[in-house]
């Protein structure tokens, strides 16, 4: 998924940038990762080349979440683990291609009674009751999705109808057949979604990344190896919450890999997929937000030999600074998971509920207090749709394109002003309008003016009272001040 740049042969003195968590993620990526403890201190550092980039972080006052790895080329120490493990920070280690090689985070202790409970899913029911509710949140917010951002209301029907069939589903099979007959219909409605790139990088920019044509790709038949950019985006931010859903389930004491509507498989991690599900739509709302509004740069993916779309490493690190919103949003399905099956256990009647170890509602309820507030995800930055620059967020064009554009309009509205003034009508206007004055001075007599009205009396009356008006009338000046302030 993440593409690294070019080996360039420079010196082997290398100028170190600092490293800082942005909303809490520190990714690392290219050659020679590093992940250490010196005195206490977390010290992390990457780059290629002679480009590389360090930090060290302390115990108090890191400001560190998640600690994100994309590739294979590096070393990570146990006593670096163990002071991630320490300081409560999640640590995710991810391919180029965007699968889950490992996943780690706080550990908690864990119920067998649960665990047992999991395994008997299917058997006690409460495999389709889980289904039910994940799914049927699922495609709640497609539905939305497709209604409101891509305006598709027939696609919004069909996503309606297959959502009041699931509460009635009995079978596991059933509600996967609804579920694919909403996905169908939902990104049958993102068909030929335009994808927005500077007008300096369109001649570098292959024909079919500037139109979404299908989630589907040409080369797999699947998701899998993206030909596009925004199926390459969506394909890594569903790793991202992949690894958030991995980390949450194991936090409750739930085994990731045993799941209750995806398939058993020897390298997945079912129960994850399962509880990232009502989740995805949050992505595609964000990537369907981020490229109907922003504008898209070249430089963030490279196409390999076979076709394939990948992200380049700089790009990947600002996509992996949503990690945070992913884990609010999937902890509290992990919790109604866990909640459900806990239901189907024998316990003494005082353990009514498991812990909520991730949102902390019980906790929350006894003292009164409101949820906790889910962080939204980063704004990406605006750029000009001419020449790419950065620009004000509710902006289009820098000033410096602006200018050329408006100046060309101008230079184009004058040509067409002079071709219509030019024109058979206009000269017949002009016509009527000089037979009319004419006919006027015609028919003008001084000796109709009364006495009073002569040289004199302008002078003296009238031409002072002219210098304290304006020279145009206020219907002119009304015209000009609606015209400048649009």
């Amino acid at each position: 998924m993440a593409a690294t740049q070019n080996l360039s042969q420079q010196s082997l003195d290398c100028n170190f940038t600092p490293i800082r968590p942005s909303h809490g993620v520190v990714t690392l990526y290219g050659y020679g990762v590093v992940v250490r403890v010196d005195r206490g201190h977390l010290e992390v550092e990457d780059g290629i080349c002679a480009n590389r980039r360090k930090a060290r972080f302390p115990r108090v006052g890191h400001g560190l979440r998640r600690l994100v790895i994309i590739g294979n080329d590096g070393t990570i120490s146990l006593a670096g683990l163990r002071w991630l493990g320490d300081q409560d920070v999640a640590f995710s280690m991810l391919d180029r291609q965007g699968s889950v090689l490992l996943t780690t985070g706080p550990v908690r202790p864990s119920d067998a009674r649960l665990r047992r409970a999991q395994a008997l899913a299917h058997q006690s029911g409460a495999a389709v009751e889980i289904s039910r509710e994940l799914i049927g949140r699922k495609l709640e917010a497609q539905e939305e999705i497709a209604h409101d951002s891509l305006r598709n209301p027939d696609a919004a029907e069909v996503i309606s109808r297959a959502c009041a069939a699931i509460p009635t589903a009995q079978t596991i099979e059933a509600i996967r057949l609804h579920e694919s007959i909403g996905a169908h219909a939902y990104w049958g409605a993102w068909n030929n979604l335009p994808i927005n790139f500077p007008r300096t990088d369109l001649r570098r920019v292959p024909d079919h990344w500037r139109i979404f044509r299908n989630r589907v790709s040409s080369l797999t038949g699947s998701p899998r190896l993206a030909t596009n950019p925004v199926n390459a985006m969506l394909n890594y931010l569903y790793a991202l919450l992949e690894s958030e859903a991995r980390l949450a389930v194991a936090a409750l004491g739930l085994d990731p890999g045993l799941g209750v509507l995806h398939m058993d498989a020897p390298s997945r991690d079912s129960l994850a997929c399962d509880v990232m599900e009502p989740v995805r739509p949050m992505v595609d709302a964000y990537i369907l937000n981020w490229v109907g509004r922003e504008t898209l740069k070249r430089e963030w993916f490279f196409e390999q030999r076979d076709g394939s779309c990948r992200l380049m490493a700089p790009f990947v690190a600002q996509l992996s600074e949503t990690a945070r919103t992913w884990c609010g949003a999937v902890a509290s399905f992990a919790e109604m998971v866990a909640r459900t099956l806990w239901s189907t256990t024998h316990k003494p009647s005082r353990q009514c509920r498991p812990a909520t170890r991730l949102t902390q509602l019980h906790r929350r309820e006894a003292k009164n207090a409101s949820p906790i507030f889910q962080p939204a995800p980063p704004r990406p930055e605006s750029f000009c749709k001419e020449c790419g620059v950065v620009i004000t967020r509710g902006k289009t064009r820098c000033a410096s394109c602006a200018n050329g554009l408006n100046t060309s309009g101008l230079i184009k509205a004058a040509q067409k002003g002079r071709v219509a003034a030019q024109s058979d009508q206009a000269q017949t206007r002009r016509a009527d309008t000089q037979r009319a004055h004419s006919k006027a001075k015609a028919a003008w007599k001084s000796s109709d003016l009364p006495d009073w009205l002569n040289e004199r009396f302008y002078m003296k009356q009238i031409q002072p009272r002219l210098k304290k008006r304006s020279r145009s009338p206020s219907w002119l000046q009304n015209s000009v001040y609606r015209y400048r302030t649009r």
